[in-house]
Parts: C-alpha cells; structure tokens; sequence
C-alpha cells in the first residue's frame, strides 16, 4: 500500500470475502455564446453503454483464488511440550476459534478478460500471486480452473491460461495512447465481490506514475473498487485501454480516482508471456536523471529535454563509449524526453542488436551504436559497487563547507581509502544546496562536468563557469555510491 498525503493508493484491488481478510462543479454561464460551446461538449456523449457492456460482457471474467496459509503462532498460552495443561489448553483455544496449529484456506477475488479464443486471461499479478488454485467464471457461470502462463511484476500483469473445448468470446488491445482526457471509458470487473458490474466515466488525467519502472497509468473516475482488480477498461469501440490496478482512497473504496495500466504497456508485456512465459526488457546500463531547467543552464544546453547520465558502470553502454554527463537525445530513432521516457523506450528496443543512440557531448551530438543486454539477466547479478571521492583542509562555497578526501575522511564516510572528491560537512540551511537535498556526507566528484579532487578545482570550476556567463554550474555528487547532478547557483 502506498501513502500519498492523506490518502492512499491501494493495489486493485482483489477482495478477501468478510470473515478471511479485511478490506482494506462547474458553473455554467448563460447567453447566446456558449450555446456552441455547450452543443459541441454534449455531442457524442453515449444515450446508454447497454450495447457496449452487452457486447465486451462474454470475454470479461470473474476471479476467484485460493491458497494455504500457515496459522498464527501468535495470542495462545505459553504451555511446555508434555505439560498435563497441553491438551487442555488446546481443547480450549479450538473451541472458541483460537489456537488452531493447522493452516488455514485464504481466498481472494478479482477479475480479469479474455484476449483470444483459445483462452488467454489477463489479470493483475497481485490478485494470483501465492495462489496454488485459480478459478474463473465466465459471465454465462460457467467454471474452468486456469493455469498460471506467466507474470511480471514490474507491470503487476499476469497471465492465465484456461482450456476449452470451443472457441472462446474475446476482446482485443486498443491504442492507450490514443486516449484523451474527457474521453469516455467504461470499467468491469467484480467490485467487492458482488459479480459482474459495469461503472462508467471519463478519462481524468494520462501517463501517471506511482511506483513503478514502467508506469503509465490512465486515471480514471469510473468507479473501481475491491475485487476489480485485473478487470478491463474500454473505451467506445470496446476497445480495451488499460488494465483497472489501483485507486487514490483515504478510506480503501472508490472516490473516483481510479487506475489503469495503459493498454501499450500492457499488451507488449503480455506478447512476451504468451511467448517466452516471462519479460525480455533491453538494458542499457546506466544510471540518469531528467535535465531540469537548471540542470540545462548550467550545460549550456538550449532545451530542458533528454536524459541525463549520471553514471556508466560495466555494460552495453560503457562498451558503447557512453561517459557520465552525456545527455540522450535519442534512442533507436526516438526522441528522449526525460528518464522516464529513455527507461520505457530501451525495454521496449531488440535485446542483442545494435541500435543507433544520439548524445550530446560538450555542446556536440555523438552518434553511439549499442548493443542492447536484457535487464531480467543484469538485475540477477549484483552490479559491484563503484565510488568516486577525495583528501584534507577546508572551504565554504555554494552554502557548503567541504574537505579534500583523506584515508581518515573516506572511513568516516565508509569509503574506500582511495576514494576521491570533495566531502560536504555542512550545508547552510538558508542555501540553494540546502534546499536541493545536498547533506552532510554527500561527496563532489565533478563540477562544470570535470573531476575535483582538490579545494582549488571547484573554486577554479566555479569561477569559470561565472566568467562564462552561466547562472549556475552543474555538481556531481555521490551518495552512497549512488551519483546525481545537481545546479546550483552562482550568482
């Protein structure tokens, strides 16, 4: 469950039955020009989704799963093993439903469609997951068990597979990207356990992100609540546009702040299953952040757009040439225009091939052939950790009060004893630095894009970067090992 202010998102949402798990204005204007105005935004508006619902209804499904759960240790006496009490306490306990050592049943509901006639199932993972039987119900009652296919948990996506002996009602992927906000969209599923159910509304916002690598959720008000998780949402072709995941509740119920996994994400993620049984995501290896407005100033950069790289550690990238502070542009012929955008473009790019990546480098585009690795494979092998940091004596600049790195100062900060930059020992708290997040710890490796090991580099650095006119100038700084670039003004 993630916390978001005073509400809370919760993951879509599959329902224990009660007794096994707990839940969890416009103002119109009057007069003769508006009237256009108002025609046009009721044009097109639905007299009835009755003929949308009755036809998507056959390939929507109900969930039902189950798994064994090993009972609570928990809120029994403390009785020695032989003790004459043991089989009193024991008789105790079971009679008022205590105390049972035996595992207990857990089910869960969601809900899920049909994308082809020989019986693949899309549902979120989170509904299926630890589930040793799943069950679905189709919406003329029939009964079929369904094999897991495969998942992936970076999605929340699942797949299921059910055997038939003729060919199945389905429903096929539509454009997500197509979807604008104020277009109208219909959710089914099985809110709460209570059966198949149709909800209605719009499209309220695009491309949101909660926690996830690949995010790009549509928000929705049509209502979504426990138990439609993995249920489709269509749009008026009965297309389906996204997949119903979570909501934005303070209560756990809807308050009409839905989400669906967007139908492109969703539809690759499910080609992989049905082929391989698993993802198969390029991997490009590197660390980045985006290119802020301030990030670009002191690049000298005209656009605040791409990807920024803040680190190459060993992989595709560094064999590529690829150096930390180069900045994405583009990526196998795409324009890059924030992290975000480069992580989804590279998964979705060939494993294996070379592909064409545009960088920019002190103020020139470098074209770099990469040779794409698979992400599932680099994430099953801890990547050895690298830092850079550095030796003694003291200045204030830019609100911060640094010291050269010593073998002293590195075992402070459990650095090795070679490491090189400048450690941050203070931050003024009424400075830009402060209000950036640097912190005491944090260690300089570059400034103006060039290594600092000594107090004089980064005075050097800064001076120039004023004697070129910049506003700010751009810091590397490590956490932890973890690098990030930072701009901070000069002025």
């Amino acid at each position: 469950m993630l916390h978001l202010r005073t509400a809370r998102i919760v993951a879509a949402l599959p329902f224990a039955p009660a007794k096994r798990r707990p839940l969890l204005a416009m103002s119109l204007g009057l007069g003769m020009a508006l009237a256009p105005a108002l025609q046009a935004q009721a044009f097109g508006a639905p007299e009835s989704f009755a003929d949308l619902a009755e036809k998507v209804s056959p390939a929507v499904v109900d969930i039902t799963t189950s798994s064994i759960v090993a009972a609570s240790t928990e809120g029994g006496p403390m009785v020695p093993p032989g003790s004459p009490f043991e089989d009193f306490f024991k008789d105790f306990m079971d009679q008022n439903g205590q105390g049972s050592n035996e595992p207990q049943r857990s089910e869960a509901l969601g809900s899920g469609f049909v994308i082809s006639e020989d019986g693949y199932i899309v549902i979120n993972n989170h509904v299926i997951e630890g589930a040793d039987d799943i069950e679905i119900e189709f919406f003329g009652g029939e009964h079929m068990k369904a094999k897991l296919v495969g998942t992936d948990l970076k999605t929340d996506i699942a797949l299921l597979k059910v055997e038939s002996d003729k060919p199945l009602p389905f429903v096929g992927f539509g454009d997500s990207d197509k979807m604008r906000v104020g277009d109208w969209v219909m959710a089914m599923g099985n809110p709460l356990g209570q059966g198949f159910s149709v909800s209605a509304g719009i499209v309220s916002a695009r491309g949101r992100e909660l926690s996830g690598t690949y995010d790009d959720f549509i928000q929705t008000d049509a209502a979504i609540n426990k138990g439609n998780s993995g249920g489709p949402l269509f749009n008026m072709d009965g297309d389906v546009i996204g997949v119903n995941t979570a909501i934005l509740s303070p209560t756990g119920g809807s308050i009409g702040i839905g989400f669906s996994m967007g139908s492109n994400v969703v539809s690759k993620v499910v080609a992989q299953l049905q082929e391989f049984g698993e993802t198969r995501r390029g991997w490009l290896g590197v660390r980045i952040q985006d290119v802020t407005a301030d990030v670009a100033d002191a690049m000298g950069l005209a656009d605040a757009k791409g990807a920024l790289i803040t680190d190459v550690p060993d992989g595709p990238a560094k064999d590529s040439g690829m150096l930390a502070g180069d900045v994405i542009l583009t990526f196998n012929g795409k324009d890059i225009a924030d992290s975000h955008d480069l992580t989804r473009t590279v998964a979705d790019s060939p494993i294996g091939e070379e592909v064409p990546v545009v960088v920019l480098r002190d103020g020139d585009e470098t074209t770099l052939q990469v040779k794409l690795g698979r992400r599932e494979e680099a994430e099953a092998i801890p990547a050895a950790e690298k830092t850079t940091t550095e030796a003694p004596k003291e200045a204030e600049i830019l609100g911060l009060t640094v010291i050269p790195m010593d073998e002293a100062v590195a075992k402070s900060l459990s650095l090795p004893a070679d490491s090189t930059g400048l450690a941050v020992t203070h931050v003024d708290a009424a400075s830009d630095a402060y209000t950036k997040g640097v912190t005491p710890g944090d260690v300089i490796v570059e400034a103006g894009q060039q290594p600092v090991v000594k107090l004089s580099d980064l005075q050097d650095r800064v001076a120039e970067a004023k004697d070129a006119g910049r506003k700010s100038i751009l810091l590397l700084i490590r956490r932890e090992g973890d690098p990030r670039f930072v701009a901070l003004p000069i002025e």
